[in-house]
């Protein structure tokens, strides 16, 4: 009971419609007139009751209030507004922030750090605009550009792979293929002790589709250009390929015309933007 009347007491009365009125009071002259002398910009956020989020199960919500002018009466006009109404841009814009200075999260991320990005990645997933991607492949298809992962290369792995002084990451691409069902994916590597020598591994996979939002990727080839890299690779190229080979699952959890999210059956998230350069 005491639940009831505690919810009742939260509920935001609607609006009054013109037609209902009340004759204006000495009291009510007065409300009007301070409500006046707030400007019609003025916002205040207020989050709403711990227990009425208990009660919902939901994510915080909160409560925006703004000054409205009529021509009748003027008052705030009270509009719950969840989390997930945060507009897609701002997200972004918040996650492209996040993901400043942790070189695509490659070398091992904070875990604050990576609390942070997952909280911003599922924000958007909650808010896919194409909710059945495989259903439209042609938003999936084109050239990727990794900018997050949460596959890391750390340690004894770093080491063994050079990538610690002697070669450096470079960019990390995938080109989709939708009319051939294919994948390729186009690491870059660039070493420092062979004149600058620039080169990539390259990895063709083939996909089909087993669900609205799902693929199953098979291995196809690798190869690394030039032969001066692959020699400094050959030593340990199954594990390179292992790190970067796609094949099992993924589902598709958000795509756009700038931005695709996806998950794999190992766990990992995948964050890339569109990149208008095709690189195979």
């Amino acid at each position: 009971m005491l639940v009831t009347e505690f919810m009742a007491i939260e509920l935001i009365q609607p609006p009054i419609r013109a037609c209902h009125v009340v004759p204006t009071t000495h009291k009510m002259r007065k409300m009007i007139k301070t409500s006046r002398a707030t400007p019609a910009t003025h916002l205040k956020l207020k989050k709403s009751s711990g227990l009425g989020e208990q009660a919902s199960g939901l994510r915080p919500t909160y409560i925006v209030r703004a000054a409205e002018r009529g021509s009748g009466l003027v008052g705030e006009q009270e509009a719950e507004v969840s989390e997930e109404s945060k507009a897609i841009p701002q997200i972004k814009a918040a996650l492209n922030q996040a993901l400043q200075g942790i070189n695509r999260g490659i070398f091992g991320v904070p875990s604050a750090k990576k609390s942070e990005i997952l909280g911003l990645v599922e924000l958007l997933e909650a808010q896919n605009p194409t909710p059945d991607p495989t259903q439209d492949l042609n938003k999936v298809g084109g050239c990727w550009k990794l900018i997050y992962s949460t596959i890391s290369i750390l340690g004894a792995k770093r080491t063994k792979l050079g990538l610690r002084d002697f070669i450096s990451l470079g960019d990390f691409f995938q080109n989709i293929y939708v009319a051939e069902g294919k994948a390729v994916n186009v690491i870059k590597f660039n070493a420092r002790g062979l004149s600058l020598l620039n080169g990539e591994l390259i990895i063709q996979a083939s996909f089909k589709i087993t669900s609205k939002s799902r693929v199953d990727i098979e291995y196809g080839s690798s190869t690394i250009t030039p032969d001066q890299l692959m020699n400094v690779f050959q030593k340990n190229y199954d594990l390179l390929l292992g790190i970067f080979n796609p094949e099992g699952w993924l589902e598709i959890t958000y795509v756009d015309e700038s931005m695709r999210i996806g998950r794999d059956d190992k766990g990992n998230i995948f964050l890339l933007e569109r990149s208008k350069q095709e690189n195979s």
